[in-house]
């Protein structure tokens, strides 16, 4: 459900603003409209520090779950550790850096062998230069006559498959010589590793200032926070309209009915302000919270990440939770992946310590369970066929009569979908502007009633409600009044035919679409099961038959299959059955997206405690 709203129009002495808003931010029930702000460059150097903090604690809580990590000796507060972590982590950066760069010196001069780079520049300063080349071998057993009649040539090292070689010769002399020069390097190879070594144990160093860091990570993360509210206040501040030459601030805020008593108690005591409070009205933008219980808060991750329902309406969460969740079992339809995403989301579970994780492992957990509830029905177990081991079991034939149970299915959620509009407009403009879609769902369910349960079991057959009964006849005709001549209230009947016929060739078609979308559960069930069942046979088929060998083929073969299927058709049990709720069920209930949800303003640094 969606949580009742009470606005507040607030007028108050210019000079009481800043104390008065952090007074409402450490109440932290109030959300404060915000509207025109534009940071100014302080603003914006605020912003890239709280997102800089906010990478840096990332990072350090990553570094805690290292496996291999040991925490050092924790800061005296947050401030002081993040500038330590700055400047170690950009210094941790360089070196790692600065240590690929030496090891790939030391290797490329390796053949070189060791030098003396001072000595060499010694020698051209006296006019004596170094030059230095690298080419294939053969190409250097091909030419090295010509070019030692030429040049003075000294070989360095022979790989086998490269020549390293040095021509002496004076500045400003042109070579010419079908080999490739190389930059005449400053240090050799032992140098180069020395200093790789060096580089190192700075940077050992430097991570254990970055251990000191991750064990004062809380600290980092409270001081971000503080920053959070600091940013987060300043935004309203700017944004409050200001009146009578500056002297006022007008400011416009939503709570919660439930909490208007604490609300009017901090206003009541404020100096140098008064307050109005009333309901919203329709024209009102009225931020949105959910208020549902445990089952359905669990689905509201579902739910926002298409929008919040419009305040006034019908939140449908709960409505759409329990399709959700079979549609869900229906897709993935095996016992064992649910065990296995049973598994995974107690897992999840024990790790999570509230908040998004926790409510992420109860989706889980509870689509798991859906998935082995539909598998056991349906007889299947990691792509094997329960009934070849229990016949006398009268499994589903998901396979053989799934398809138009499916659009029955979806029947059933578009005919609620529907009837939560009627009820919502009902609610919302009155009983009689609900005529268009109660004509239409009358209509929809008469024929689903005497027409499509005997399609599904003839032993379905309602003796006075079939095709050919008055009853039915009755309630068409009803439908047909309200969907054709009444869906309009106070409009010409003429006027209102003529939309109704026009809804009702949109109507059908957009139905029958709708419906036929739900196929999508059995084709995508049956698709994961096909696959499963695929993967065992090549386990069986492809595994040589020698004993032990035999097994361990086995299980590499049905490891790897069933893993790339259980990912795969996880990801599909989880997009289908939302774009289906979204696209289907959202436009016959008559969705309407919320302006913004409720967000109050409140110190984090506080909340976290």
């Amino acid at each position: 459900m969606i949580a009742k709203m009470i606005k507040y129009d607030i007028v108050l002495y210019s000079g009481e603003h800043e104390r008065f808003l952090d007074r409402l931010q450490d109440l932290g029930l109030v959300d404060v409209t915000v509207a025109g702000w534009e940071p100014s460059e302080s603003d914006l150097k605020l912003i890239s520090e709280v997102d800089s903090r906010g990478k840096a604690v990332e990072a350090l809580r990553a570094k805690c779950a290292e496996k291999d990590f040991k925490a050092g000796t924790p800061y005296s507060n947050g401030d002081e550790a993040y500038a330590a972590y700055v400047e170690a982590s950009s210094r941790a950066t360089a070196l790692k850096a600065e240590i690929a760069r030496l090891r790939k010196a030391s290797e490329d001069l390796a053949p070189w062998g060791e030098f003396s780079a001072e000595r060499v520049s010694t020698l051209a300063g006296e006019g004596i230069v170094l030059r230095y080349f690298t080419c294939y071998s053969n190409v250097f057993k091909a030419n090295i006559g010509d070019w030692s009649e030429r040049y003075a040539i000294e070989t360095i090292a022979d790989t086998g498959h490269s020549v390293y070689f040095v021509v002496v010769s004076r500045p400003g002399d042109e070579i010419a010589i079908d080999a490739e020069e190389q930059k005449a390097p400053t240090m050799n190879y032992l140098e180069a590793a020395e200093a790789a070594e060096a580089a190192e144990r700075e940077l050992e160093t430097v991570e254990s200032t970055i251990a000191r860091c991750a064990a004062t990570v809380d600290a980092i993360a409270s001081s971000t926070d503080r920053l959070k509210d600091q940013l987060e206040l300043t935004r309203v501040v700017r944004s409050n309209e200001k009146a009578a030459d500056g002297k006022l601030v007008v400011m416009e805020g939503w709570a919660e009915a439930d909490t208007v008593a604490q609300v009017d108690a901090l206003l009541d005591e404020t100096p140098y302000l008064i307050y109005f409070k009333r309901k919203p009205t329709p024209e009102d933008d009225v931020p949105v919270k959910l208020k549902n219980h445990w089952f359905a808060r669990v689905f509201e991750l579902v739910g926002d990440m298409y929008a919040r329902p419009k305040y006034g309406t019908l939140d449908l969460t709960p409505f759409f939770a329990p399709f959700y969740m079979l549609f869900f079992g229906i897709c993935l339809n095996d016992a064992g992946y649910g065990l296995v995403l049973l598994l995974l989301g107690l897992v999840m579970y024990r790790k999570s310590k509230g908040g998004m994780m926790r409510q992420a492992s109860w989706f889980a957990i509870l689509c798991a369970i859906s998935t082995m509830a539909v598998g056991l029905i349906c007889g299947s177990f990691f792509g094997i066929s329960l009934s070849e081991y229990f016949p006398s079991i009268p499994f589903y034939d998901f396979q053989g009569k799934f398809f138009t149970m499916a659009m029955a299915i979806g029947i059933v959620q578009i005919l609620l979908g529907m009837l939560l509009k009627v009820i919502t407009t009902s609610v919302t403009f009155g009983f009689r502007y609900s005529f268009g879609t109660l004509g239409w769902f009358l209509v929809l369910l008469a024929a689903c009633i005497a027409g499509g349960l005997p399609m599904l079991n003839s032993a379905w057959v309602i003796p006075f409600f079939t095709t050919s009964s008055p009853a039915f006849y009755v309630v068409i005709g009803i439908g047909l009044v309200l969907m054709l001549l009444l869906n309009t209230p106070g409009r010409n009947p003429l006027v209102n035919f003529g939309s109704g016929l026009w809804d009702t060739y949109n109507n059908i078609t957009g139905i029958l679409s709708d419906v036929l979308s739900y196929i999508r559960l059995f084709a995508i069930g049956l698709s994961g099961g096909i696959l499963a069942t695929v993967f065992n046979s090549l386990a069986d088929g492809l595994s040589p038959d020698i004993p032990v060998v035999k097994w361990i083929v086995m299980a590499i073969i049905l490891l790897i299959g069933h893993g790339i299927n259980l990912f795969m058709s996880v990801i599909s049990s989880f997009v289908h059955p939302m774009r289906l709720t979204f696209v289907e069920f959202y436009k016959n209930a008559g969705f309407e997206i919320a302006a913004h949800s409720f967000n109050p303003l409140r110190k984090l640094s506080k909340s976290e405690k």
